[in-house]
């Protein structure tokens, strides 16, 4: 569904991601794993052109999107949750939802709010309080709940347990499975192993922008070489 092809990324002269390669199959949660600093968001970035590629190619379902801005990428189907979140802090919850809001879209789940709360029970209990008002985990629900919204086949879900409650770790684990099972497709960057275990079908494993792994969980805990140098403290 997703194919990433020897692409290049820059920060000014920093050369950040190196002939990276990537396949997200449709149906599938694909875990981006690697270390801080090893390029992950920027993988997701560039795939969004918020970060544009040098060179490679980035297609799709079929269509190049390496040559397009960021806000046709998204037209398309493709969902970006970013890791810093990013909600309107002064709107309410309901607020930042109707900012999401993109029509119906053939071959993708056409998400209502009520569909939404009954996903993330905590932002039905608080869905008049303004974002700033919302915990950590709450405001990385309603990132998730607002790109939704828009009605994606795929979804780009930037470092979704980083920074929040053991508890809300567990439901995000619990909405990925959910969303799998409405038929989205998942690219989903992290650094906790264990979490990437419980979701993902399919790890990729970079290390200064390099890829350095690609294969099923079990292909990876068969090789603790692989894990120990590439995601160990």
């Amino acid at each position: 569904m997703l194919e990433v092809k020897d692409i290049n990324s820059f920060y000014g002269k920093a050369h950040v991601l190196r002939d990276l390669s990537l396949e997200v199959p449709k149906g599938e949660v694909i875990a981006l794993l690697g270390r801080n600093g090893a390029g992950k968001s920027t993988t997701m970035k560039s795939v969004m052109q918020i970060v544009r590629t040098a060179s490679g190619e980035i297609t799709f379902q079929g269509t190049k999107i390496s040559d397009l801005m960021s806000h046709k990428i998204a037209k398309m189907g493709l969902g970006y949750v970013p890791e810093d979140r990013r909600i309107f802090t002064d709107l309410t919850v309901l607020e930042n939802l109707v900012v999401g809001m993109q029509p119906p879209r053939e071959g993708a789940v056409t998400w209502t709010q009520d569909m939404l709360f009954d996903l993330f029970p905590n932002l039905a209990e608080r869905r008049h309080n303004r974002g700033k008002a919302l915990s950590g985990g709450e405001q990385q629900m309603l990132t998730i709940a607002r790109t939704l919204m828009g009605n994606p086949s795929f979804v780009l879900l930037d470092e979704p347990s980083e920074g929040v409650a053991p508890v809300i770790v567990e439901q995000m684990a619990k909405v990925i499975s959910q969303l799998k099972s409405e038929g989205l497709t998942i690219l989903l960057s992290e650094q906790n192993l264990h979490f990437a275990q419980v979701v993902a079908d399919r790890a990729v494993i970079i290390e200064s922008g390099e890829r350095k792994f690609y294969g099923t969980l079990t292909e990876l805990n068969a090789q603790p070489d692989i894990r120990d140098a590439y995601l160990a403290a």
